[in-house]
């Protein structure tokens, strides 16, 4: 009989597996996407005739692992960036983030892992008579000559164990994916450290741009007002009128009226550089002359590919495009059956003076399930479907990211370039003015010229320094763009 009953349900167990198998194979078919890279050798023809000149034997990475205080050396710039990536309110939100992050990977990996647990349970339920449970419970008793009680309670007590065998990795794999997805949050701290940082230093340069301009509009004030008693010395013997000093007073009024402007400008500026530092208001201790006296250095930039091992965003963008290839895996093994084991031990009784009655009250399972989708599938192809989207989704990103890195960088050597040569044309430019000017006074003063080229003169030599000043900013903030674009300022400066 028995051996009759083991060869009726084999057929059954057989049928069972081959649709379940059948079942599993309905997979629908999806598209994936490689990224497809194709870097230049060089960023262009000027990175290879500087790395050439450069001389032979120099190691070709990237500089960008040079720190901060190396590459623009101004230590009062060093002090600001520490300053705003120890205290930057948006830094310690992404530290947070990076927490979370941590904890999902802790959460991932304990749910492969089998689970157990402890309890007390206590119920009581009252049947009908006229049921069958009421039925047999009015032909048994407890004990001899021991009904059972009515309402029947239940107490339990014991341990409860089940597992999910991951027979197909799923949970495996998505325990990587969110490694994955923890490790690109770093970086995407990090990429934001990058911006933060040249943020700070481009503000700084901003302002110190503004104290040279300050700076020139107090000296061009100064020597219209020199002007100013010149002419009035002239009117005493005769030799000039009241119309110069009119026109002279009202350039100065207009250069003061300037002057109020930019510090205005200033204020400003040192409340967003303080905010990047997460502090309230306050004055910006600094050095104005370190804007025109700086060197600017032909930094070695290296190779496009080194881009990939540099820039934070490049690498976030990297580390999300494996973890969407590994969902992929992790959507399609919902198809597959799921296998889970379950178990338990311990005590029940229906009165606690019988609980630690043993081995009368002891109780114990064992059971395992496999399941598997069969019909109305379209929650678990929706999600595998958006899987596969996010990985072509991933793939572009990761293109597009690494394509703009290597713009800025090529972008950034040109303006370098372009910008050294109109500082260049602007020096001269402003030596040129200069000598005017003093053509200009000496000429005037021995009633050899007219007061208008004197004031001509000063007002395009006003204009020269400030624009110069613009031209030195705009030097100090490329250099800023290009620290960035090569993935630097993210890493911290040796104490």
């Amino acid at each position: 009989m028995t051996n009759k009953k083991r060869f009726t349900y084999k057929p059954l167990w057989l049928a069972l597996s081959s649709a379940l198998l059948v079942q599993a194979c309905a997979i629908p078919t999806i598209e994936t996407r490689n990224p497809k890279l194709d870097l230049p050798e060089q960023f262009n023809a000027r990175v290879s005739q500087m790395d050439t000149q450069a001389g032979q034997g120099i190691n070709q990475s990237t500089q960008a692992n040079i720190r901060w205080s190396e590459w623009f050396n101004d230590p009062t710039l060093s002090a600001l960036v520490d300053t705003a990536v120890k205290n930057n309110q948006e830094v310690s939100i992404l530290i947070q983030r990076i927490n979370m992050a941590s904890n999902e990977v802790y959460a991932r990996e304990g749910e492969y892992l089998p689970r157990l647990s402890a309890g007390v349970a206590a119920e009581t339920e009252k049947v009908g008579e006229y049921t069958r449970e009421g039925a047999v419970e009015e032909q048994l008793n407890i004990k001899e000559d021991k009904e059972f009680p009515d309402p029947l309670a239940n107490l339990k007590l014991g341990l409860n164990a089940s597992w999910e065998i991951d027979v197909w990795h799923k949970l495996r794999d998505a325990s990587k994916v969110a490694s994955l997805e923890y490790l690109a949050s770093v970086e995407s701290k990090n990429f934001f450290v990058t911006q933060l940082v040249s943020e700070v230093a481009r503000t700084y340069y901003e302002l110190l741009a503004l104290d040279n301009k300050l700076e020139n509009l107090d000296s061009t004030i100064s020597l219209q007002r020199n002007v100013i008693h010149t002419i009035n010395a002239l009117k005493e013997y005769g030799r000039a009128s009241s119309l110069p000093v009119a026109r002279f007073n009202a350039e100065v009024k207009k250069n003061e009226s300037e002057r109020y402007l930019i510090e205005q400008e200033i204020l400003e500026k040192e409340n967003t550089l303080n905010l990047l530092l997460g502090r309230t208001p306050q004055p910006i201790q600094r050095d104005s002359n370190v804007l025109l006296s700086a060197e600017l250095k032909s930094p070695q930039v290296g190779v496009p590919s080194t881009l990939l091992d540099n820039r934070p965003d490049i690498k976030q963008a990297a580390l999300t495009l494996q973890a969407a290839e590994l969902n992929i895996d992790v959507a399609k093994a919902n198809f597959y059956p799921s296998f889970e084991l379950k178990a338990g031990v311990g005590l029940s009784a229906f009165d606690s003076r019988y609980l630690f009655n043993v081995p009368e009250s002891l109780a114990y399972s064992l059971s395992g399930d496999v399941f598997a989708p069969l019909i109305n599938r379209r929650a678990i192809e929706a999600v595998y479907q958006n899987a596969s989207a996010e990985q072509i989704e991933a793939a572009y990103e990761y293109e597009l990211t690494v394509l703009t890195a290597v713009a800025e960088v090529t972008n950034s050597l040109s303006k370098l370039d372009n910008l050294e040569k109109s500082a260049e044309a602007r020096r001269h430019q402003i030596a040129s003015l200069e000598q005017s000017i003093d053509i200009a006074n000496r000429l005037f003063s021995s009633a050899h010229g007219e007061y208008l080229e004197v004031l001509l003169a000063q007002r395009e030599a006003l204009e020269a320094r400030s624009e110069f000043i613009e031209t030195r900013q705009q030097q100090m903030a490329a250099l800023v763009d290009l620290y960035q674009a090569l993935g630097g300022g993210w890493q911290s400066d040796p104490s």
